[in-house]
């Protein structure tokens, strides 16, 4: 945050926020034209234009002017709401102007937080909208005028104030609230502490620590970014002092950060915009998403494994992990568990999400607050919950910004029926292939991902293709997980890895060979969309048998291919032990309830040779190296 505006400000979203999850939302177009004002302001406050430069009067002038017309174009609609609600207003020149300077200044914002590639995005949709009757056809239509755009866009609930919008203003806003004040009430050091315990005394143990602390967090950030940089700082720091190359470090934070934005339960808000979308519930996509998450955090395990048994590489010293007596301390851990027992208490109980979500955080605070009597003074009590408020409002501008944006993008699509065009095209393209189909979706979701935010990229890709996988007959909602994982794993994928350039940075290597490691750390996810199409227990359909056929599919498939990919020896010749390892994956995937039992058992056979005939690499800790200070994590490690 910069500056007391931006605090106050953050306070104000917070209140609302908290409120409207207690009480309930206002009236559709009200809660989300006050919500938008709220953000807009907190990102001119929190992005100041010209910020320590010489100009910064200038900036100041032009955030004051966007400040403005935002707050009069969301007043405008909550005094006119029962008008637009009940007629077809027709567009004037006030609406005109009041649509230009809130679009602009709603694009300013989101440039300032996340770059300018989703605002050049959502600029050619309209500028699509208004002169593609130019272009020849098939991708040419029957032309809008600016004042149908207006309607479109300002005076109704299918433009900037739509369905996105909406998840935003309440869902979304409500858990971003729980998710930072959980991690900085005690949560963020609770998870660090039991990611250590339980990974840092395995082979690989400082990767495995990064891939489980990156997990735990990603279930309540849910973006990879923000995993890396939080748990980043730590994990990759740790890993190089004990010797992993540095590229290596990076790809390995990156990739387990990425998994956090398809872990539930938030999934990068994703999962609240793909129930709304589908016309389901949040817990239907939560409980569909919990195997295939599970399947590539085995996957990532299984790789670094590998990785440590064939380089050597040492555990973490005993003397640098966490006691369990700390680790299990009331005060540790009963905030977290208040936090997610008050969570699913208001699921139980068939509340609403963002009620659930408020219950969490009232849990919470109450169980810190008393956790904290004798042991924080009141200042730093305070300190905490307001740096937790902060961070929410960071993420609710990001979130409330880039879904304003994603709805105008959305509707610009559906009013001029692109989508459907390229939908068309790409089945025509394919023939009617399911495989074709999804392979070309897969590889354009990868190129419409790449250097946006997991939730943007989603809507996107979902609004664009997923419509070319249902009408080749795939279920609708394997379909918007498939595009989901997809435009997910572009943060991960060259050349716009997003994740991958920021642990580079932090483990301070060139970003090429990050990329490279993060894309075989992260083979397996490039592979559990199609696993989705192929097994529809794969996300809880089809009854207790076919869920265990796709699991055990899965398992067999996340160790084979590690062990493909990393050339696990078995034999002494690399040819025979590729032609195994081949032969498990086909037998795997063979339509069959038998064949993957055999493929378990010819891993069961291949992991017998490989304890057999390892050596202990990696299981002794060597010293620390001179000059290298302690991993504490309470310390730190830089």
């Amino acid at each position: 945050m910069t500056g007391g505006a931006a605090k106050v400000v953050a306070v104000a979203v917070g209140a609302f926020v908290l409120y409207t999850s207690a009480v309930g939302p206002y009236e559709s177009l009200i809660q989300r034209a006050v919500f938008l004002a709220l953000v807009v302001c907190l990102g001119l406050t929190t992005y100041p234009l010209g910020k320590g430069r010489t100009w910064r009067p200038l900036g100041l002038a032009v955030d004051l002017a966007g400040a403005a017309v935002t707050i009069a174009a969301c007043c405008y609609i909550v005094v006119h709401y029962d008008r637009i609600m009940t007629t077809l207003p027709w567009a004037t020149p006030l609406d005109t102007a009041l649509t230009v300077g809130l679009v602009v200044t709603v694009l300013e914002v989101g440039r300032r937080a996340v770059g300018l590639v989703f605002p050049v995005l959502v600029l050619t949709g309209i500028a699509y909208a208004l002169f593609g009757h130019l272009l020849p056809s098939p991708l040419g239509h029957r032309g809008f005028d600016t004042a149908f755009v207006t309607e479109t866009l300002f005076l109704g609930d299918l433009g900037i104030w739509g369905l996105l919008l909406g998840v935003a203003a309440t869902v979304i806003a409500g858990f971003v609230l729980f998710g930072a004040l959980l991690l900085h009430t005690g949560a963020a050091q609770a998870f660090m502490d039991l990611a250590m315990r339980l990974g840092g005394r395995s082979p690989s143990g400082a990767a495995k620590i990064a891939t489980i602390a990156s997990g735990l967090f990603g279930t309540v950030s849910g973006s990879a970014v923000a995993n890396v940089a939080t748990t980043g700082n730590f994990t990759i720091p740790l890993m190089v002092r004990l010797a992993y190359p540095r590229p290596f470090a990076a790809a390995v934070e990156a990739v387990a950060s990425t998994g956090g934005q398809i872990a539930p339960p938030i999934m990068g808000a994703a999962a609240f915009v793909m129930a709304e979308i589908l016309n389901t519930s949040y817990l239907t996509v939560m409980v569909a998403a919990i195997l295939p998450a599970a399947l590539f955090y085995l996957s990532v395990f299984v790789t670094v494994h590998i990785v440590a048994i064939r380089k050597g590489l040492v555990l973490v010293p005993e003397a640098d992990l966490p006691r369990w007596s700390d680790i299990l301390a009331p005060r540790q851990v009963l905030p977290t568990l208040a936090a997610l027992g008050g969570l699913f208490l208001g699921i139980y109980l068939g509340r609403s999400i963002q009620t659930a979500a408020f219950y969490g955080v009232v849990g919470l605070v109450v169980t810190f607050l008393v956790t904290s009597v004798g042991r924080l003074t009141p200042r730093e009590i305070a300190d905490r919950l307001l740096r937790g408020l902060a961070d929410a409002g960071r993420g609710m501008v990001i979130i409330g910004v880039l879904l304003a944006g994603a709805q105008i993008l959305v509707s610009m699509i559906n009013l001029t029926g692109i989508g459907v065009t390229l939908s068309s095209l790409i089945v025509g393209l394919a023939g009617n292939s399911v495989f074709l189909v999804a392979v070309i979706v897969g590889a354009v979701c990868l190129v419409m991902g790449m250097g946006l935010p997991t939730t943007a990229a989603y809507v996107l890709v979902a609004a664009v293709l997923a419509p070319a996988m249902t009408t080749v007959g795939v279920e609708p909602l394997a379909a918007h997980l498939f595009v989901f994982y997809f435009a997910t794993i572009s943060v991960i994928t060259p050349p716009v890895c997003v994740a991958v350039f920021v642990a580079a940075g932090i483990a301070q290597t060139d970003w090429f060979p990050a990329a490279r490691e993060a894309v075989r750390l992260g083979a397996m996810t490039y592979v559990v969309p199609f696993l989705l199409l192929l097994y529809p227990g794969m996300i809880g359909q089809g009854g207790a048998l076919v869920v265990a056929d796709a699991a055990l599919t899965g398992v067999v498939l996340v160790i084979a291919l590690p062990c493909l990919l990393g050339g696990q020896a078995l034999s002494g010749r690399p040819l025979l032990d590729r032609i195994f390892f081949g032969a498990i994956l086909g037998l795997a995937i063979i339509p069959h309830w038998a064949t993957p039992l055999l493929a378990l058992a010819g891993l069961a056979v291949a992991w017998g040779i490989v304890r057999r005939r390892s050596p202990a690499a990696g299981l002794v800790p060597v010293p620390h190296p001179v000059g290298a200070g302690s991993l504490d994590p309470r310390r730190g490690s830089r």
